[in-house]
């Protein structure tokens, strides 16, 4: 089953320094037909004005996954940490028992980030933020594992979960086929482009709900960006 939720469709919410699309229920939008997907429970799709940003807010039992797109954000938490992710990395943040953080858009242009919310396998646990660079180019022509909780994803950001992110860089006419099992939980957005998933087109920004299949395959209708969870 594939199911498409369009860009046109998804919830929405402008406040000027923050242009929101929700995939899922969040906030201020509810649909009793997108709480969450699997484990997945948010997906959102901001544009970040230059110099402004998410003050410092609470958060606990939640895997929170930051994908940047273009631009940068800066993390900082109660924990200590600081770091400043590019477009193309990803940043993971653990929020166990409780930690506070705030992510700013400190550069001079728009910074536009996939906010990606997982269900932990347990709750508690020591929170944790983490961050690395995943070069756009080695993600050329195949699907790279960037964050994940499960066995052998040891070149992997690690979450507390029963799930993976992953990306890949897709020139025109170019595939990739994933398998999976039919039990799990596959969510596709493209972050540019379009593609076709087993014959369903799916434009950028659009979500792909996919599950009961044992393996899919991803054509690029024209060079695109893709990133995908895959949760229980």
């Amino acid at each position: 089953m594939i199911d498409v939720r369009r860009f046109s469709t998804l919830g929405a919410a402008n406040h000027g320094w923050l242009d929101a699309r929700h995939h899922f229920s969040f906030a201020g939008y509810h649909d009793p037909a997108r709480v969450h997907w699997g484990a997945l429970r948010v997906w959102n799709d901001d544009t970040i004005a230059p110099k402004s940003g998410f003050p410092a807010h609470p958060h606990s039992d939640m895997e929170i996954v930051t994908y940047v797109r273009e631009g940068a954000i800066t993390h900082r938490d109660s924990l200590g940490n600081e770091g400043r992710t590019e477009a193309g990395d990803v940043q993971v943040m653990s929020a166990g028992t409780g930690i506070q953080h705030s992510e700013f858009n400190l550069e001079d242009k728009e910074t536009r980030l996939f906010q990606i919310w997982i269900i932990p396998d347990s709750q508690g646990g020591e929170p944790g933020w983490g961050a690395r660079p995943f070069p756009r180019h080695d993600r050329d022509g195949q699907l790279v594992t960037l964050a994940s909780g499960m066995p052998g994803d040891d070149d992997a950001l690690p979450i507390r979960a029963n799930a993976r992110l992953l990306g890949a860089t897709l020139k025109a006419g170019e595939s990739v086929t994933y398998t999976t099992d039919p039990a799990r939980h596959a969510y596709l957005v493209p972050a540019s482009g379009r593609v076709m998933i087993d014959g369903t087109e799916v434009n950028a920004r659009d979500g792909a709900a996919i599950t009961a299949l044992e393996r899919f395959t991803v054509e690029a209708i024209e060079d695109s960006e893709i990133v995908m969870v895959d949760s229980a």
